[in-house]
C-alpha cells in the first residue's frame, strides 16, 4: 500500500513539475472557459426572459437592454470559447513538448544498456500515445472539471437569488449529474480502463514487430501466426473500447435523467411561487430553461473522468522511464577536452585503454567480460575476434561509455571516462555498428548526422573514401537520393558503406567497428573490409568481427575465447596480424 501511494505521489509530483511552467496559461484558459460558459448560460436565461416578456407586448424600448444582452452573450460565447481553446491548447502543447523531451532524456540516459527489458513497440507507445494522453488529461480532463465547478456554483447562486428553492433544485441536479455520471463510468469500466493502456501498448508492440520483421516472418511462413496474435489483441482492445463506450452511454443517460428531473423540479417550485406572488411570471421561464444550458457543464465530465484515469496511467508509464537503470558512465558536466583528434596529427591523438576490465549487463547473473586489457593507439588497427556471445559487443559498449565497468578502468588520453562530458567524448570515440540506423531520408541527411556543418564537397569526398561516391554521382538526385527506411532502397553493402562514411565524417580519434560485415555475402564483405582498411589509415581503429578473413589489414589481433564470457578462467590472447 505504501509503495503504491509513494509511486502515485511521485507521478503527481512529476505531472505538477511538468505543468507548473504553464500554470498561468492553464488558469487563463480556465477563466476563459468560465466566461464562455457564463455567456452560454446568460444567453439562455436572457432569451427566456426576453421571450416571456415579449409575449406581454410591452413597448419595444423595454426590451432593448435584453436584446443587446442576447447579442453580446451570443457573440461573447463564440469568441471566448475560441480564446479558451487557443490558450488551453497552447499550454497543453507546451506541456506536451516538455513531456516528450523529458521522455527522450530518460530514454537517452538509460540507452542502450538499460533498455534491455523493454520492447521497442512499448517504447514507441510511451513516447507517442502516452505523451499525448498527458495533453488530454489537461485539456479534456482538468480544464472541463474546473470550468464546470466554478460556473456551476455561479449559476446556482443566480437561481438562488431569484428563488431559493429553484437554486436548491439546480444544485441537486448538477451534483447528481456532475458526480453520479462520472462515477458511474469508471465503476462500470474500471477494469477495462486499467487494461486499456497496457493492451494498446501490446498491440502497438506486436504491429511494430510484425512490420520490422515482415521479411523474416514471410520467409519462415510465420506471418499468419503473428497476424492471428494481432487480431486477438485488436479484439481485446475493441472489447475494452466497447465497454468504455457503454459506460459513457450510461453516464450520458444519468446526465439526461438528472436534467429532466431538474427541469420538472423547477416547474414544481416555480409555478407555486408565481401563484403566491413571490416570483414574476416572466422569470418562471428563466428558472425552467436555465438548467438546459447549465447542464452543458456536466456533459463532458464522464469523458473527463476517463481521460483523468488514462492520463494517470500514462503518467505512471512515463514515470517508469525515469526509473530505468542508468548503467552508463557518470559523465561530467564541465568539459574535459582530450587532445585533438583526427589523422592530421597522430602524435597528438589520445590513446583509449582498458585495464583489468570486468563488465556486467544490468540484471545479468555473471559478468560478460573479465580481465580485459586493451590499447587503441593512434594509427593502430586492432582486430578483435571471437564467437557469438563471447563479449565483443559488450566491450564496444563499455568503450563507448554505455556500460560502467564493474571492475577495472577505461582511460582516454590517461583520464578516466568520468572526467569527460558526454558530448566531447562522443565526438572523439565513434561507434559504427552492424545495425546502425539509416533513416528514411536522403544520403545527404544521413551523412550530416556525423557532422551537421559539412559541405556537399566534403560529403562526396568521404563517400569516395568508402567507394560510394561514384554510385551517388550516378543517381539522378545525387546526394538527394532517398535510401528508404533502414536503407531498404539500397543494397546491404551500400548501407554499410553509408554508415561507415557517416562515422568517418565525424573525424573521430578512435573508430570502433562492430561487425561491419554482418549480413553480407563473402565477396561483398571482402570488398568492404578492403575499403575499411584504406579509409581508416592513420586512425586508431578497433575492428570487431567473427570472421578471420576480416583481419587481413589489422596490425594486431586479439582473440576472445568463448569461455571468457562464462568463467574467470578465460584470458585474452594477442598476436601480430
Amino acid at each position: 500500500m505504501s509503495a503504491g501511494m509513494s509511486a502515485g505521489m511521485s507521478t503527481v509530483r512529476r505531472l505538477v513539475g511538468v505543468a507548473r511552467p504553464e500554470l498561468k496559461r492553464l488558469i487563463a484558459a480556465a477563466l476563459l472557459g468560465v466566461l464562455a460558459m457564463a455567456c452560454s448560460i446568460g444567453l439562455m436565461a436572457t432569451s427566456a426572459w426576453l421571450i416571456s416578456r415579449a409575449a406581454e407586448h410591452p413597448p419595444v424600448l423595454y426590451l432593448t437592454v435584453a436584446i443587446v444582452a442576447v447579442r453580446a452573450f451570443g457573440i461573447g460565447r463564440g469568441v471566448l470559447r475560441y480564446a479558451e481553446r487557443l490558450v488551453g491548447h497552447d499550454a497543453a502543447f507546451r506541456v506536451l513538448a516538455r513531456t516528450r523531451v523529458q521522455a527522450w532524456i530518460d530514454l537517452d540516459r538509460a540507452a542502450p544498456a538499460g533498455l534491455g527489458g523493454t520492447r521497442a513497440g512499448d517504447l514507441l507507445t510511451r513516447v507517442t500515445r502516452d505523451v499525448d494522453a498527458i495533453q488530454d488529461l489537461l485539456v479534456r480532463g482538468l480544464l472541463p472539471i474546473a470550468v464546470s465547478l466554478i460556473t456551476g456554483i455561479a449559476t446556482v447562486v443566480l437561481l438562488t437569488a431569484l428563488l431559493p428553492a429553484a437554486g436548491a433544485v439546480l444544485l441537486i441536479g448538477l451534483v447528481v449529474a456532475g458526480i453520479g455520471a462520472p462515477a458511474a463510468s469508471p465503476l462500470l469500466s474500471a477494469r477495462a480502463e486499467r487494461r486499456f493502456t497496457p493492451v494498446r501498448a501490446q498491440l502497438t508492440t506486436d504491429v511494430h514487430e510484425l512490420l520490422t520483421g515482415l521479411a523474416d516472418l514471410t520467409a519462415y511462413g510465420a506471418t499468419d501466426q503473428r497476424l492471428r496474435q494481432i487480431r486477438h489483441q485488436d479484439g481485446h482492445l475493441t472489447g475494452i473500447l466497447r465497454r468504455s463506450a457503454f459506460s459513457t452511454g450510461v453516464g450520458a443517460a444519468v446526465t439526461n435523467a438528472a436534467l429532466a428531473c431538474t427541469v420538472i423540479g423547477e416547474i414544481l417550485v416555480g409555478v407555486p411561487a408565481v401563484r403566491d406572488g413571490r416570483l414574476a411570471g416572466v422569470v418562471l421561464a428563466v428558472l425552467v430553461l436555465t438548467p438546459l444550458a447549465a447542464f452543458e457543464l456536466v456533459t463532458p465530465l464522464p469523458t473527463a473522468a476517463r481521460h483523468l484515469l488514462r492520463g494517470r496511467q500514462a503518467a505512471e508509464r512515463l514515470r517508469a522511464l525515469a526509473d530505468l537503470p542508468s548503467p552508463s558512465v557518470a559523465w561530467r558536466t564541465t568539459t574535459h577536452q582530450p587532445a585533438t583528434a583526427g589523422t592530421s596529427s597522430e602524435k597528438s591523438a589520445p590513446t583509449l585503454s582498458a585495464r583489468g576490465l570486468t563488465v556486467r549487463w544490468p540484471g545479468a547473473a555473471a559478468p560478460a567480460l573479465t580481465g580485459v586489457d586493451l590499447d587503441l593507439r593512434p594509427g593502430r588497427r586492432v582486430g578483435l575476434i571471437g564467437p557469438s556471445g563471447s563479449g565483443k559487443s559488450t566491450l564496444a559498449a563499455a568503450l563507448l561509455g554505455f556500460l560502467t565497468p564493474e571492475a577495472g578502468r577505461i582511460t582516454f588520453g590517461g583520464a578516466d571516462l568520468s572526467a569527460f562530458d558526454e558530448a566531447s567524448y562522443r565526438r572523439q570515440v565513434v561507434l559504427c555498428g552492424q545495425d546502425d540506423h539509416v533513416f528514411d531520408a536522403t544520403v545527404r541527411d544521413n551523412l550530416l548526422i556525423g557532422r551537421p556543418d559539412a559541405t556537399d564537397d566534403e560529403l562526396l569526398a568521404v563517400l569516395d573514401r568508402v567507394r560510394l561516391g561514384a554510385w551517388v554521382r550516378r543517381q539522378p538526385d545525387g546526394l538527394g537520393t532517398t535510401v528508404g527506411e533502414r536503407g531498404t532502397r539500397i543494397s546491404g553493402g551500400e548501407r554499410q558503406r553509408l554508415v561507415l562514411a557517416r562515422a568517418l565524417l565525424a573525424d573521430p580519434a578512435v573508430l570502433v567497428l562492430d561487425e561491419p560485415t554482418a549480413h553480407l555475402d563473402d565477396s561483398t564483405a571482402d570488398e568492404l573490409i578492403h575499403d575499411i582498411a584504406h579509409a581508416t589509415e592513420g586512425r586508431a581503429t578497433l575492428l570487431i568481427t567473427h570472421r578471420y578473413r576480416d583481419l587481413q589489414a589489422v596490425d594486431e589481433i586479439v582473440a576472445l575465447p568463448e569461455e571468457n564470457s562464462r568463467t574467470n578462467a578465460g584470458h585474452w590472447r594477442r598476436r601480430p596480424a
